[in-house]
C-alpha cells in the first residue's frame, strides 16, 4: 500500500512539473488573458455602479419630496390648530409622522447608497490604475521577450560553425574585395591617362620650341660662335 501511495506521488509530482512548465511557457500568454479578463470585470463594474447611482438619485429626489410633504403638512396642522380645529389637526399631526418614518427609511436608503457609490467609484478607479500599470508591464515584458529571443538566436547563429551570420559576413567580404578591385583598377587607368597626356604634352611644347631643348652638338657650337663675337 505504501509503494502505491509512493507512486501516485510520484505521478502528481510529474504532473506538477508539467503543468508548471506549460504556465512558464505560456506565461505572457496566461498575463495577457487576465488583463483582458480584468478589463471584462471592470466594465461590467462600471455597468453596476452606474445602476447604483442611478438608484442614489432616485432615493435623493424621494428625501427631496417627503421633505417638501413635511413643511407643506405642518403648514396644513398649523391652520387647523389656528382655526381650532384639532382633530384635524391631529389627523394632519398623524399624516406627518407617517411621512417623517418614512423619510428616516428613504433617508437611511440614500445613504447607504451614497456610501455604496463612493466605495464602489473608489475600486473602479484603484482597478483602472492597476490595469493600465499592468498593461505597462505586458509591454516591457514583451519587449524583453523580444530581445531575449533575438539575443538567444544570435548567440546560437554565432556558436554554429556553419551559421548564417559567418556566411553572411563571407559574401560581405567577398564584395567588399571585388568592390576593391574594380577601384584599384579604375585608379590604374587614371594614372595611366595622366602619364600619357603629360608626355604628349611634351612632345607638343618641344615642337614649338616652348621648353627646354636637347643639348646637342648644333646646340653646342652655336653657343661657342656667340662667345666669340
Amino acid at each position: 500500500m505504501s509503494i502505491f501511495k509512493k507512486i501516485m506521488t510520484a505521478i502528481r509530482g510529474g504532473a506538477t512539473e508539467v503543468g508548471e512548465s506549460i504556465i512558464d511557457s505560456n506565461a505572457t500568454r496566461i498575463f495577457e488573458q487576465e488583463i483582458r479578463d480584468a478589463e471584462n470585470h471592470l466594465t461590467k463594474a462600471k455597468r453596476d455602479l452606474t445602476g447604483v447611482m442611478a438608484q442614489q438619485m432616485s432615493s435623493s429626489r424621494d428625501v427631496e419630496r417627503i421633505k417638501r410633504e413635511v413643511v407643506e403638512h405642518e403648514g396644513y396642522a398649523v391652520q387647523a390648530l389656528e382655526k381650532g380645529d384639532d382633530e384635524l389637526a391631529l389627523a394632519v399631526a398623524e399624516k406627518i409622522s407617517t411621512l417623517e418614518n418614512e423619510l428616516t427609511t428613504q433617508q437611511q436608503a440614500l445613504d447607504s447608497f451614497q456610501g455604496n457609490a463612493e466605495r464602489l467609484k473608489e475600486l473602479v478607479k484603484k482597478s483602472e490604475r492597476q490595469v493600465a500599470e499592468y498593461k505597462r508591464q505586458l509591454s516591457m515584458v514583451k519587449t524583453t521577450e523580444s530581445v531575449q529571443k533575438a539575443t538567444s538566436a544570435i548567440t546560437d547563429n554565432f556558436s554554429s560553425s556553419n551559421s548564417k551570420l559567418l556566411n553572411a559576413k563571407d559574401s560581405l567580404e567577398r564584395i567588399k574585395a571585388k568592390q576593391q578591385k574594380f577601384d584599384d583598377r579604375m585608379k590604374a587607368a587614371e594614372v595611366l591617362e595622366s602619364e600619357n597626356s603629360d608626355t604628349s604634352l611634351e612632345a607638343k611644347l618641344k615642337e614649338a620650341g616652348i621648353g627646354a631643348s636637347d643639348n646637342n652638338a648644333n646646340s653646342v657650337l652655336e653657343r661657342l660662335k656667340a662667345k666669340q663675337k
